[in-house]
C-alpha cells in the first residue's frame, strides 16, 4: 500500500533538532512517499546534521524568509532539485528576547516589527516564492499557538501569530482559484527550541496538565506532525483557510 504522499513533492522548513515538529513531519512525509527538500537559516550545517537521521537523504538550502535575494532564488534552487512542488510547510516563527517572557507593555517597535516580519508576513513570503513551482496546484501548511487567548509570557508572539492565522485565510482566498490551499495546526506546547526560547514557558505548558481533556505530552511532536501531513494530502481536497487543532482538545475547554 502507498503512501497518502506518494508522488508529493514537498518543501519543508524549520528541522532545527530532532524534537521539532519539523523534524517529524519531514520524517512521516517521507515515510509516506514524498521526496523533500529541506530550508535552513542561520546555521544549514545544523539542518543538515539532523537530516542524515531522517529514513532518506534531504538536501538543505539555505533560505532567509526576510531576505528578498534569498527568496528570489527559492524556486530555480528548488526547481533544479524537484522539478516543481505539491506541498509547502511554514514552520518558523521568531520574536526577540524583548518581546517575550512578560515584558509585552514595554517592548518597542523594532522587535515587534522584526517579530511580526519573521514569524507572519514570511507565510507570504514563502508561498509566494514557491507559487511558480505549484503549478498544479498544491497545499501549503503553516504552525500556529491559538491565538484566541493571551497566553501567560508569550507575549508579543501572540499577536504574531493572530497575523499569521488571518494571513493565512488571506491566502486561502487568493489562491483558491489555482487550487492551492492554505491551512494551519494549531499545537499544543512542545520542548522544541523555539519554545526553550520563551522565558517562563514551563508556565505557559503547565496549562495543559488541568485542562486538557486527552493526555498531552510536551516531548512527543509526531501528532502535530502528523496533521500536517494529513493536510499536504489529498485527503482534504476541499479544506482550505482552516486551523486544526492538535492540542489534547485544551481549545474546546473553558477555565
Amino acid at each position: 500500500m502507498s503512501g497518502i504522499l506518494e508522488g508529493k513533492r514537498v518543501l519543508i522548513t524549520g528541522v532545527l533538532t530532532e524534537a521539532s515538529i519539523a523534524f517529524h513531519t519531514a520524517k512521516l512525509a517521507q515515510e509516506q512517499g514524498a521526496e523533500i527538500i529541506l530550508t535552513a537559516f542561520p546555521r544549514p550545517t545544523l539542518t543538515e546534521r539532523i537530516a542524515k537521521k531522517l529514513p532518506k537523504p534531504a538536501k538543505v538550502i539555505e533560505l532567509d524568509v526576510t531576505n528578498d535575494e534569498h527568496l528570489g532564488r527559492l524556486a530555480d534552487v528548488v526547481g533544479e532539485e524537484l522539478g516543481g512542488l505539491d506541498g509547502v510547510v511554514h514552520s518558523i516563527g521568531f520574536a526577540p528576547q524583548d518581546a517575550l517572557g512578560g515584558n509585552f507593555l514595554n517592548t518597542p517597535f523594532e522587535s515587534v516589527s522584526t517579530a511580526m516580519h519573521v514569524s507572519a508576513f514570511s507565510l507570504k513570503s514563502l508561498t509566494m516564492a514557491c507559487l511558480p513551482l505549484m503549478q498544479n496546484g498544491g497545499s501549503v501548511v503553516g504552525l500556529t499557538f491559538d491565538a484566541q487567548y493571551a497566553w501567560p509570557q508569550y507575549d508579543w508572539m501572540g499577536p504574531a501569530k493572530a497575523a499569521l492565522e488571518a494571513t493565512s485565510r488571506y491566502i486561502a482566498r487568493d489562491l483558491g482559484k489555482q487550487n492551492i490551499r492554505c491551512n494551519l495546526i494549531s499545537a499544543g506546547p512542545l520542548g522544541s527550541m523555539a519554545a526553550k526560547s520563551i522565558p517562563g514557558f514551563s508556565e505557559l505548558a503547565s496549562v495543559w496538565d488541568t485542562r486538557a481533556p486527552l493526555e498531552w505530552d510536551l516531548k512527543d511532536p509526531e501528532p502535530a506532525g502528523r496533521g500536517i501531513v494529513a493536510l499536504l494530502s489529498d485527503w482534504f481536497p476541499k479544506t482550505t483557510g482552516e486551523i486544526i487543532h492538535v492540542d489534547g482538545g485544551l481549545h474546546a475547554i473553558g477555565a
